[in-house]
């Protein structure tokens, strides 16, 4: 699992007005421009590419603020 695929995601679905490219992997996505609507599309897209489902304990704005946290999310998932 790769941040890359992460990144791919938030590319196709996050709906950012800045690159994500740009972005630290630190970087808060509200911030950069990630509506709460938007991270609904973002978190289903996650879980079909990476064939997982966040639980309910897992459906805050915290789990998806970063690609880091994000990352952590889905390796506690898969491990």
């Amino acid at each position: 699992m790769s941040k890359e695929q992460i990144r791919q995601v938030l590319k196709e679905h996050g709906k950012f007005s800045a690159d994500i490219d740009s972005l630290a992997d630190n970087a808060d996505l509200y911030e950069a421009g990630m509506t709460s609507h938007a991270s609904v599309n973002v978190m289903l897209a996650l879980e079909d590419a990476f064939d997982l489902e966040f639980p309910d304990r897992m459906l805050k704005r915290s789990v998806f603020e970063s690609i880091n946290a994000i990352d952590a999310a889905i390796q506690e998932l898969m491990a």
